[in-house]
């Protein structure tokens, strides 16, 4: 076939697409039905996936798409402008999902098209390219990210919309609301467990509920924190919110976050067992009691009406896999230093660093533990766990743990 054989035959199936995607696809998610022209690009698939804190959008195009990103507030909506398009995949393939609650796109007249995207929360885009496919065409991707109405409102009042951005792939930058990963202040995020209508574990006694003991101990353990030179902590929820187990992490890595400690105060069935326990990740867990904690902890998204159809959406490949497993030995280097600093101070179980898959300790890029203060289920932790001297006290050995931590792991070179 010839080369202008082959440009015709490409022109003829983009205008078959451009009159059958109106007939096909219209009542789905309130799409645009404008024809797209002759010579338009062809949006042959796409796909999303993703949850309440991060989602991804894919889209497969027969050439290279120029585009440009814009914000729009009240409501906000996220806007790419493409050239002429044709949409010729199914509209259920970019339907809804994580964070968005409307999707939009069609022809926005002459030599022009768009997508628009309506999120449930205060959104923003921290990946925004295209690459070349191995096979056939271009793929636009989209990652983007929950941020606060703040950041947003910074978005619409500092873009052009004269042009396309200056760098219309790539990152987009960072929320100017939080410090980058990558400066010289150590940061901690610190996580109180459970939160809004996920009460978490109940005493045996008292009756005190899990969420509002792991906000108490949290906001000790950041004020002790905060006192000490070059360090910064700050809490992943301040208040009886609910936070998603994803949303825990996206705020951690948000906050530029070197650490992240996730507090929790579980019940078991043997009430006579009690003492803090240290857990990391693991694909396998240490014993039962591990898997077990695990499973409840995860539960935390399902409990409060949240159901994950599909994975956070970073691609599992190699240089990821080998960043996951390097940050896990800073995360079992952490654990092993806060064992240490509790040792004789602070009542520990038998083999008080276990393992197991909290989806919490997932971040492949920050190092993270999970801490069990006590176990309400136990009357003696429970007394414990309600008394600010006691609270007081792991939160000073906790410190210590984190400052030895910084000073022979990070300083040493990790």
């Amino acid at each position: 076939m010839t080369e202008r054989q082959g440009g015709w035959m490409r022109r003829l199936a983009v205008a078959m697409i451009a009159l059958l995607v109106p007939i096909l696809f219209a009542p789905v998610s309130g799409q645009a039905t404008e024809t797209a022209e002759p010579d338009a690009l062809l949006a042959f698939s796409a796909r999303i996936a993703g949850d309440d804190a991060r989602t991804r959008i894919v889209i497969d195009f027969d050439g290279r798409p120029e585009f440009s990103v814009h914000y729009v507030a009240s409501p906000e909506r996220i806007v790419v402008e493409l050239p002429s398009t044709a949409f010729g995949f199914p509209a259920t393939d970019l339907s809804p999902r994580g964070l968005f609650k409307d999707i939009r796109y069609g022809a926005m007249g002459e030599g022009s098209a768009r997508i628009v995207f309506t999120p449930h929360k205060s959104v923003k885009l921290v990946l925004a390219e295209v690459q070349k496919n191995e096979g056939h065409g271009y793929r636009l991707v989209l990652d983007a990210e929950m941020t606060t109405p703040e950041v947003v409102a910074e978005l619409v009042r500092t873009q052009r919309w004269t042009q396309p951005d200056p760098a219309p792939s790539g990152s987009l930058g960072s929320d100017p609301m939080v410090d980058g990963a990558h400066d010289s202040v150590f940061t901690i995020a610190v996580d109180a467990g459970h939160g809004g209508i996920d009460s978490g574990a109940t005493g045996a006694k008292s009756g005190t509920v899990e969420k509002d003991l792991t906000l108490a101990f949290a906001k000790t353990l950041e004020e002790h924190l905060n006192g000490k030179p070059g360090v910064k902590a700050f809490l992943t929820r301040r208040n009886d919110t609910f936070l998603s187990l994803s949303q825990r992490v996206t705020l951690a890595r948000q906050g530029g976050a070197d650490l992240f400690i996730s507090l929790h105060a579980d019940t078991l069935s043997q009430k006579n067992i009690r003492g803090a326990t240290v857990y990391t990740l693991s694909d396998t867990a240490s014993d039962r009691m591990a898997a077990a904690l695990a499973a409840r902890e995860n539960l935390s998204d399902e409990l409060a009406g949240f159901s994950i159809e599909s994975g956070p959406p970073e691609v599992a490949d190699i240089l990821l896999d080998l960043a996951r497993r390097e940050t896990q030995a800073f995360s079992i280097s952490l654990a092993n230093r806060v064992v240490s600093s509790f040792e004789g101070q602070i009542g520990l179980i038998n083999n008080p660093h276990r393992s197991a898959g909290f989806q919490v300790l997932r971040a492949p890029d920050i190092p993270s533990i999970l801490v069990e203060l006590g176990f309400l289920s136990n009357e003696e932790d429970e007394k414990q766990l309600l008394d600010p001297t006691w609270r007081d006290k792991v939160a000073e050995r906790l410190t210590d743990a984190v400052m030895t931590y910084r000073e022979q792991t990070v300083a040493g070179g990790g």
